[in-house]
């Protein structure tokens, strides 16, 4: 009981900035090469060219850094859940 008052009275900033994290963790996982792309165009708006020497490596680090948002947010979420009862 104490759970479901907690979470209905939770405040909305958190809950926003938890669920956003895990759609772009989970963005980022799915579309790593997209995400790249997204990167580099940015980059040059900037006046930056930046260039992977190993694309495949690029993938891989991508997809583990989108996983790892989703992981640390669950973990974040899981904790305040423990702590707010």
């Amino acid at each position: 009981m104490k759970v479901i008052f907690w979470i209905v009275n939770m405040p909305f900033i958190p809950i926003l900035i938890s669920i956003i994290d895990i759609i772009v963790g989970a963005f980022i996982f799915l579309k790593p090469e997209l995400t790249i792309e997204i990167q580099r165009k940015f980059y040059e708006k900037i006046n930056w060219r930046i260039e992977p020497i190993s694309m495949p490596k690029e993938i891989r680090n991508t997809k583990i850094m989108g996983i790892s948002v989703v992981f640390i947010t669950i973990l974040a979420v899981i904790y305040f859940l423990i702590n707010a009862l």
